[in-house]
């Protein structure tokens, strides 16, 4: 525990500069004593550490001072590799400076790690698109990243859902990358932040007025809530339906977010083992689609407006066949 926080004081130092005693025994939640203890330790070892008394005193590092990361552990080495992304920032244009800030963090690692990092490099890739998806790197995206990092306005033309396009002046907060495609997370006006699909956003035009963002909005948390919304955003109606054995086999085909809701509602299996269950959809016409795929395994019991348009469906396509 004390090679950790000694290490912390140093990083701590390194970064903020002078630091009084009392804030890094509150952030390390060891008392004051400690720390000096600490700061005489690192003395002793050879690190150019010291304190100054008074009003504007406090712990700092000699001018010019540089430690190098022979602090971190095994794993921390390891994670430094797997933490980047390397394909979004090549589409944010960064896939050059990523390339020199690796190279530079494996030259400050000491010679054990830095062989290990680099067979973790080897041996890890992550490629974040689902399989028969291709990773979107919209002409937009570059502008767009620009304007959230600076703070400026952007000007965008956007084709909604619908198809219809329209004008917004924006203030982009920020860009995520989810599943291989980026959405730009931004405040149209004085409105809450809404989610856009970068690849919909046929032009961006960032403007020389700067905007100021919310008090206490953060990226990360706007996301996991906007991810915990979806669902329930999505999935309006539900399905009632019995499911054969192989039916039950079939559900993912479904959708992996329907199929895992639908699972707790199993009936107990009749005689035949099949089972009724509530399926989540997002209208009457994507249940048709969705429950179709399988096949007569499947039967739709309700609400009667699906059951219906499942039978005109069905019909249809047995019209359609009737020849063989």
């Amino acid at each position: 525990m004390r090679a950790s926080r000694l290490l912390s004081i140093m990083l701590t130092l390194s970064v903020r500069g002078r630091v009084s005693a009392t804030e890094l025994a509150d952030e390390l939640e060891v008392s004051v004593r400690t720390i000096y203890r600490d700061v005489e330790a690192l003395g002793a070892a050879g690190v150019p550490v010291y304190a100054t008394r008074g009003r504007h005193g406090g712990i700092s590092l000699l001018d010019g001072y540089r430690t190098r990361l022979t602090g971190l552990s095994p794993d921390e080495a390891d994670a430094l590799l797997l933490s980047g992304v390397p394909g979004a920032a090549a589409d944010l244009g960064l896939g050059p400076v990523l390339a020199a800030s690796q190279l530079k963090v494996m030259a400050a690692l000491p010679a054990e790690l830095r062989e290990r990092a680099a067979r973790i490099r080897d041996c890890f890739h992550l490629d974040a698109p689902g399989w028969l998806r291709e990773s979107e790197a919209p002409e937009s995206l570059a502008a767009l990243a620009e304007a959230a990092w600076t703070t400026h306005r952007v000007d965008v033309r956007y084709e909604r859902s619908n198809r219809a396009v329209v004008e917004r002046t924006l203030d982009p907060l920020g860009l995520v990358l989810k599943a291989g495609v980026w959405y730009l997370v931004a405040r149209p006006g004085d409105a809450a932040p809404r989610t856009y699909r970068v690849s919909r956003v046929l032009a961006a035009h960032p403007r020389a007025d700067l905007f100021t963002r919310p008090d206490g909005f953060d990226l990360g948390s706007f996301w996991a809530a906007y991810q915990r919304d979806y669902t329930e955003r999505i999935f309006r109606d539900e399905a009632w339906v019995r499911l054969s054995p192989d039916g039950v086999r079939l559900l993912f085909l479904v959708g992996p977010a329907a199929a895992r809701r639908a699972r707790p509602t199993f009936s107990e299996p009749d005689a035949d083992g099949w089972v009724e269950a509530r399926v989540p959809v997002e209208s009457v016409r994507h249940g048709v689609h969705a429950l179709l795929q399988l096949g007569a395994e499947a039967e739709v019991l309700g609400p009667p407006a699906l059951r219906s348009a499942v039978a005109d469906e069905a019909r249809g396509l047995a019209a359609r066949y009737s020849d063989a």
